[in-house]
């Protein structure tokens, strides 16, 4: 499945060695995944309660944690099916280091807190896209399906990003975390996770 829009909006793809790993590491990937759908879920709440009027966007972010929660339970329905111990997963430093890039004035904050998530989501979505032919029928087919909601996700915060703010200044958020995020997927990374740069170990 090819997906121009997210490609072009990202700056580098995910590299083929974490592929490799994350194919060995099933089990912290799903667990990992969990988390993910859960914070998604989280994030959107917070921009609820930080934006409450902006009614768009409220009524967006709600129907998003919704969606979000939904994919959280789908994601805890496999890890039981295949007898995977919930245990406590680490958090990469993807979305932290993006988020210190964000800047803390308003509208500023609100249009790179946006775009932020814009790249994660876009990310998501890139990685599912590259993981979907290698792995089985029931989780290949599984990730195929939220490569779809993740690539509307991506469209809609960037939307908000460029309703909410001066087009040059989104123009310049974008580039700006697109080198970050670049820096985080291609440079080693310590360890395996859903959003993690190639673990050195891989190397």
């Amino acid at each position: 499945m090819s997906l121009p829009e997210i490609h072009d909006f990202l700056g580098c793809r995910t590299p083929e060695a974490w592929v490799s790993v994350a194919l060995t590491e099933q089990e912290v990937l799903l667990l990992d995944h969990k988390n993910c759908e859960f914070k998604a879920a989280s994030t959107a709440l917070s921009l609820i309660a930080r934006y409450n009027d902006r009614l768009d966007l409220v009524n967006y972010m709600s129907r998003l944690a919704r969606e979000e929660l939904v994919h959280h339970e789908q994601v805890l329905r496999l890890i039981k099916k295949r007898k995977i111990n919930l245990r406590p997963v680490s958090a990469s430093r993807y979305a932290s280091a993006l988020r210190k890039g964000v800047r803390t004035s308003e509208p500023h904050k609100m249009v790179d807190t946006l775009v932020v998530g814009a790249y994660i989501e876009a990310r998501s979505c890139e990685r599912f896209e590259a993981l979907v032919p290698h792995l089985d029928e029931e989780l290949g087919k599984f990730y195929a399906g939220l490569l779809q909601s993740e690539a509307r996700h991506f469209q809609n915060y960037l939307k908000f990003a460029y309703a909410f703010g001066e087009q040059a200044d989104v123009d310049a958020s974008v580039l700006r975390f697109r080198e970050l995020e670049r820096e985080l997927i291609e440079s080693p990374d310590t360890e395996f996770r859903f959003h993690s740069g190639v673990p050195s170990y891989a190397y």
